[in-house]
């Protein structure tokens, strides 16, 4: 493990492993597989890379990401190693100059995605090849059950059919227990050493705003938490994503929109301005993000309800992957409830498959409507204790305010019968408030018991239907319009043999952020124009490389720069993310920057200031 230790420090330029790298990769040098549930940001790359690195051989990565390819290959390659991808971007000429290289042993690592990596010419140019292991990322791609099923991911057990003797290493940062087991059984890892760490990210603070006008609601919380930030935005429609983008941009931000009716130009070219310059906002269809290594992403948003906890949880972890305070927001309405489940009933899938979907989304929407820590729920569906509240979720710093709902719910729940459970909820509300429009009228639904019966507002009302929604009371008929329609659970209730407290509507304010979320690296005030100078050095040299500042050196490199003031390369060498080819790529301009502020104030020290 020297060894290891040693090509952590001198190529990636860091002093410790973190979590469970260090026995990960002795595991793959003694020739061992595993199988590794590490969370986003959590460094589940190195534990094939070092591996890889230290074996005889090329390790092959599969990965989903064509599109990451070039910008993973470019990170390695400033940190001196030698690494490369063959993927349909390529031309003949370019394919075959890789191909030679791997021949001659001239890579450590090769990209490659499922589909190539069971084509029977390239098996057949791997046979000619030593290989120190196989490293399939995503791995939660395999199951049938997941959000990003991938079905040559099921086929990659012929990798060790063909090659029996090399290591193997699976690595997701997103699998229940269900998936975790799949993975092992389509894959044939039973045997794997198996490493899983928490799913905790406690630098996201989780926030879920209910209600209607959701795209006001984003703009309140992106001017007040991220004026300057990168984010990303999810939507459920390509249309909504476009609309989205369009009025983020009319508002003043660069927001760029990215999904699958995009020409892949374009959403390259999108991709890359997110990945290459500051605060940029994508608003995405899930078709954005998986492998996005953008470690300064500040907030994801969600503007629909996801399909499932999982989704969720792989989207929100797209932010704060420098370990810095980062927010998960969401809003949702009752129409995503009807949208998402009329989706479901109208696929083609057979009926068990149909099951496991309404599952897991009735699990998304107890995480939504629930009244508890939000990461306590969070956890707990990956099979994991929290002890105490965790502090940093808005239930948590604000805890929402309930009441006894049984007669509301009464009421609504027999207007939706008396009316023959033939209407959306609108039109039952309409109802309920004694509204007596045209339409109700004609329908004699004003002569009704329950018209007018209520004494809460439309949006109390509406909170009101779909917490029923989501509690299963209720639920909307997708071949007749979104028609609301009684379930058996319901009978309890209107039998007043249970009472049933619900979260209180409450108006949306803006919130401040939590004091409770200070940065983990903070700047001193005679830090700053350093930091900035040193940033504006960093974009220079990434546009002149073609790859992300933060391929260059994270935030976290520079502020570490700013606190300690290195005035040689060996006191360079000692900062945090600066391995021996950096180094020698960087260092002189890097001390050259920093002894040009030398004399800048100390506002922690009045001896600091020049005489």
């Amino acid at each position: 493990m020297s060894h290891a230790l040693e090509v952590l420090r001198s190529r990636f330029g860091y002093d410790e492993f973190r979590f469970q790298q260090q026995q990960i990769i002795d595991t793959l040098i003694d020739g061992r597989d595993a199988l590794v549930l590490m969370p986003t940001g959590g460094g589940k790359s190195l534990c094939y890379q070092i591996p890889a690195i230290l074996r005889e051989g090329v390790g092959i990565i599969i990965s989903p990401l064509i599109a990451l390819m070039q910008d993973q290959v470019d990170a390695l390659a400033l940190n001196g190693l030698s690494a490369a991808f063959l993927n349909s971007t390529q031309t003949v000429e370019q394919q075959q100059q890789v191909r030679r290289r791997l021949r001659n042993n001239d890579i450590d690592l090769l990209y490659v995605a499922p589909e190539r990596a069971l084509n029977e010419d390239f098996l057949q140019l791997l046979s000619d090849c030593r290989i120190a292991l196989f490293a399939i990322d995503e791995a939660h791609c395999v199951s049938q059950w997941g959000h990003d099923f991938r079905p040559d991911y099921q086929k990659l057990t012929q990798l060790h059919e063909r090659f029996p003797g090399i290591p193997r290493i699976a690595l997701t940062a997103t699998a229940d227990r269900r998936t975790l087991r799949e993975i092992e059984q389509q894959l044939r890892l039973e045997g794997a050493a198996r490493f899983v760490h928490s799913f905790d990210r406690p630098n996201i603070f989780y926030r879920v705003a209910q209600g209607d006008n959701n795209r006001q609601r984003l703009w309140s919380f992106i001017q007040g938490n991220h004026a300057r930030d990168a984010g990303i935005v999810y939507c459920l429609s390509r249309k909504k994503v476009e609309e989205t983008a369009n009025w983020l941009s009319d508002k003043g931000r660069l927001a760029l929109p990215y999904h699958a009716g995009l020409d892949k130009n374009t959403r390259a070219e999108h991709q890359r301005i997110f990945l290459q310059q500051d605060g940029v906002i994508i608003v995405a269809t899930i078709a954005f993000g998986m492998g996005i290594d953008k470690p300064d992403v500040r907030f994801v948003a969600h503007l629909n309800l996801p399909k499932n906890l999982e989704s969720y949880y792989q989207e929100t972890g797209r932010a704060g992957r420098d370990g810095d305070p980062a927010d998960a927001w969401m809003a949702y309405g009752m129409q995503d409830v009807i949208t998402l489940r009329q989706m479901m009933a109208q696929s083609d899938a057979g009926e068990e498959f149909k099951r496991v979907l309404h599952h897991k989304m009735e699990a998304m929407l107890g995480f939504c409507e629930q009244t508890g820590c939000r990461r306590q729920t969070l956890l707990a569906y990956f099979d994991e204790t929290l002890a105490e509240p965790c502090g940093n979720c808005d239930n948590c710093l604000e805890p929402p305010a309930t009441w006894d709902a049984t007669e509301s719910a009464r009421m609504a729940l027999s207007c939706v019968y008396r009316t023959g459970q033939r209407f959306g909820a609108n039109y039952v509300v309409d109802v309920l408030m004694g509204n007596a429009k045209d339409r109700i009228l004609q329908n004699r639904h004003d002569q009704l018991s329950t018209f007018g019966i209520g004494d809460l507002d439309q949006n109390e009302w509406r909170s009101l239907f779909r917490q029923l929604i989501a509690l299963g009371y209720l639920y909307a008929d997708i071949d007749n319009y979104g028609a609301l329609k009684l379930t058996p659970d319901c009978k309890p209730l209107l039998a007043g043999a249970t009472r049933l407290l619900l979260r209180k509507f409450e108006k949306p304010i803006r919130a401040a952020k939590p004091a409770a979320k200070k940065q983990a690296t903070e700047l001193r005030d005679s830090d700053t124009p350093l930091f900035e100078a040193l940033r504006l050095h960093r974009k220079q040299l990434a546009l002149e490389q073609g790859v992300p500042p933060y391929v260059i050196l994270h935030d976290k490199t520079l502020a570490a720069i700013c606190e300690q003031r290195p005035d040689s390369i060996e006191a360079l060498a000692l900062i945090p993310g600066i391995g021996e080819r950096k180094l020698e790529l960087y260092a002189k301009d890097l001390i050259r920057i920093t002894h040009e502020h030398r004399f800048e104030p100390n506002a922690d020290s009045a001896d600091s200031l020049p005489a």
